[in-house]
């Protein structure tokens, strides 16, 4: 089971990216680019191969020195709905490659040399080994893995503000097993929310669309004030995934 955001650029700059220009938005778009489908390179890694090339936020992700174009996802998400803030308090289900992780750094401030009155706190967890990020304090372990949560919560030494899970299971092919398997863990990583999120927290995990979302749905408005399906603009049309936005946690 892999509890990472999938193949990205691991190396890159070792902190988010600057400030200046940190939207989710898109400084321009170039020339499409196509691909001669290779002897040895089959149509479908040619299709993808292309279809990197020509992703604006892959080229955008290069440029601003993010990990992965999923940075941008959760950009587009605190644009809309400001969860994360200065002095905050992260924790980040799934980090590898680690895109969503330098958002939180540089949005809650984690990073030294920021004002120490409003320093934030971000850390993560992934199946995967992350390259460090200076802000984030990173294990390599599966979040499924019974002795996680309570590795995270000593880290965390104190209550979360916000709780990210981007964590996804690999791919059976079976749309309806893929779908059943991510909102396991969306579940486990509930709990963990539960467990961990200071009153008026946010809890952010991706899912796929299908009907078990309905038994999703149900914990988390009895525990959130508003809870939201939203399909940030840079995640892709084709793809199923949406995120579930729970804010205002009850305690």
């Amino acid at each position: 089971m892999r509890n990472n955001r999938g193949p990205g650029p691991r190396g890159g700059r070792g902190s988010g990216a600057g400030r200046a220009g940190s939207d989710g938005g898109l400084t321009g778009r170039g020339l499409k680019t196509r691909v001669k489908t290779a002897a040895k390179r089959s149509s479908s890694s040619t299709w993808w191969l292309e279809r990197q090339l020509n992703d604006p936020y892959v080229a955008e992700a290069k440029k601003r020195g993010y990990r992965s174009r999923a940075a941008f996802k959760l950009l587009q998400l605190d644009e809309k709905y400001h969860f994360l803030k200065p002095g905050g308090r992260v924790v980040d289900l799934g980090a590898a490659p680690g895109g969503w992780t330098q958002v939180a750094v540089d949005r809650v401030q984690s990073a030294a040399g920021e004002k120490e009155n409003r320093r934030g706190k971000v850390i993560g967890i992934d199946l995967l080994a992350v390259d460090p990020i200076p802000g984030a304090e990173i294990i390599q372990l599966d979040f499924m893995d019974e002795s996680a949560p309570d590795k995270l919560k000593a880290m965390l030494g104190g209550e979360a503000d916000v709780v990210l899970s981007d964590m996804a299971a690999s791919s059976t092919g079976h749309a309806q097993t893929d779908h059943l398997k991510i909102i396991g863990l969306a579940e486990a990583a509930l709990q963990f929310a539960r467990e961990v999120l200071a009153p008026g927290g946010t809890f952010i995990a991706k899912v796929l669309a299908g009907g078990a979302t309905n038994d999703l749905l149900a914990p988390l408005k009895r525990d959130f004030a508003t809870v939201r399906h939203v399909k940030p603009e840079a995640s892709r049309k084709e793809s199923a995934e949406i995120y579930v936005v729970a804010q205002g946690f009850r305690g």
